[in-house]
């Protein structure tokens, strides 16, 4: 039953666009109402009707310790005690700014902001002021926010600059946008032997997770340093999604590839509103008040959203264990998840990396975005509706990712896994698969 939360959405849709703050809540893309959340706990959320659902979002990822984490939950009212914001300096943005320097090898300074989009944004400056270039490579299906340069789809091949993706964005703001395919070295090579010498950056989601979790074949990421090094551009990780989630020292860690600039958001913030930026020292000190590279924001460096994420990197950074036993869990989690479409007689694709995962309703193999875009939606959209219905909470599109977190248990995976069977496995499902 969903009656209160379809309420909720019709008074929403009067004074909000689309009745929700950020579109993929509206879920749109599956024809159906969104849940209006009303709290969460561990692994679990209740909605304005009080159903129950095994949550697969995670607040897009931030809650890898799980909602309510009791530490980051007692840090945050500590905090909120003391004021809700300064608009001043304080100790915890020192204490948060050290450790994000010591837990990420690539980052010698580190400038605290309040969204990704922001620090995306703040990074590729950052490189175009450090470089006195203007030209960013970017990959199609690679999401890095909603500033204007970077709302950009490739146009009639990969040497075709940007073509603004969304109304209100001049051309002019996308002309030094340039558009490769993801895990197609290739086609960045033929941006650098073009112009090679007016790049400022590469930027990429070293583990690509907003056209579904696409992961980077071996010897890509490895491929745009060596681009970037040979000529003399940045290389810039977008780690909002993949930061202190693979591991404690991100993506880059990870994959042992190892960037100019980094940006973060998220986990960073255990569920506060937050983003980061950092680099090499020489590369941040052109950032003001240091350098000529202006960035500021009245609530950076927030004193709550410090505290919450300052209390989850530390429990983070003290437990390691829980990298490796998430990881294993997700490993096994989505292995089952492939046997069971296999043994309903799908061939649909499993990515995961880590505790990330999509799957693709697609016979294609899932490596960039055009590989993606052959999912069946419509098929996705039944499937999502019925996972909803018996309490299992995924993302409402199929360009989203599942996230896990340390609050799910075995048992609950396993709960998840029998609702997928039951599904794939009726024979009402059967007739909506594409010949």
């Amino acid at each position: 039953m969903t009656e209160n939360s379809e309420k909720l959405f019709q008074e929403a849709v009067k004074y909000i666009p689309g009745g929700v703050n950020s579109p993929v809540r509206a879920f749109g893309s599956i024809g159906s109402v969104p849940r209006f959340i009303k709290y969460a706990d561990g692994a679990y959320i209740y909605d304005e009707d009080d159903n129950k659902y095994i949550d697969y979002i995670g607040s897009w990822g931030s809650m890898i310790l799980g909602h309510n984490q009791k530490a980051v939950l007692e840090a945050v009212t500590e905090a909120c005690k003391m004021g809700l914001s300064y608009g001043a300096a304080t100790a915890v943005e020192v204490e948060m700014a050290k450790l994000v320097c010591e837990l990420v090898p690539s980052i010698e300074m580190v400038r605290m902001v309040n969204s990704g989009t922001e620090a995306v944004m703040s990074a590729i400056r950052t490189a175009r002021g450090y470089t006195g270039r203007n030209k960013i490579v970017k990959f199609t299906g690679c999401y890095h926010g909603h500033s204007d340069g970077l709302l950009v789809k490739a146009g009639s091949g990969v040497m075709t600059a940007g073509v603004p993706d969304s109304l209100g964005v001049p051309e002019g703001c996308t002309r030094d946008t340039l558009s490769a395919i993801y895990n197609k070295l290739d086609s960045v090579k033929e941006h650098f032997t073009r112009c090679g010498e007016e790049i400022a950056a590469v930027i990429v989601e070293p583990v690509a997770a907003n056209m579904g979790v696409v992961p980077p074949e071996p010897g890509f990421l490895e491929g745009l340093r060596s681009l970037c090094d040979e000529y003399g551009a940045l290389l810039i990780f977008d780690e909002v999604i993949t930061g202190f989630r693979l591991g404690i020292d991100g993506a880059q860690g990870f994959f042992g590839v190892k960037p100019d600039l980094t940006t973060f958001g998220k986990i960073i913030g255990g569920g506060m509103p937050v983003g980061a930026y950092g680099g090499r020292r020489e590369i941040m000190e052109v950032v003001a008040p240091l350098g000529g590279v202006y960035q500021a924001g009245t609530l950076s460096g927030n004193p709550i959203a410090m505290a919450a994420g300052l209390t989850q990197l530390t429990i983070l950074k003290e437990h390691p264990e829980y990298y490796r036993e998430l990881n294993n869990t997700a490993d096994w989690f989505f292995k089952k998840i492939k046997e069971v479409v296999t043994e309903a007689g799908l061939p649909y694709q499993v990515n995961h990396v880590g505790s990330i995962g999509s799957l693709f309703f697609t016979k294609e193999k899932v490596t960039d975005y055009e590989s993606a875009k052959t999912s069946d939606t419509v098929a996705f959209a039944k499937y999502c509706n019925y996972m909803m219905e018996h309490g299992v909470y995924l993302a409402p599109a199929q360009f989203e990712a599942m996230f896990l977190s340390v609050a799910h248990t075995r048992e609950m995976l396993e709960e998840t896994l029998d609702i997928m069977k039951k599904y794939f496995l009726s024979f009402p499902y059967k007739k909506f698969i594409k010949n």
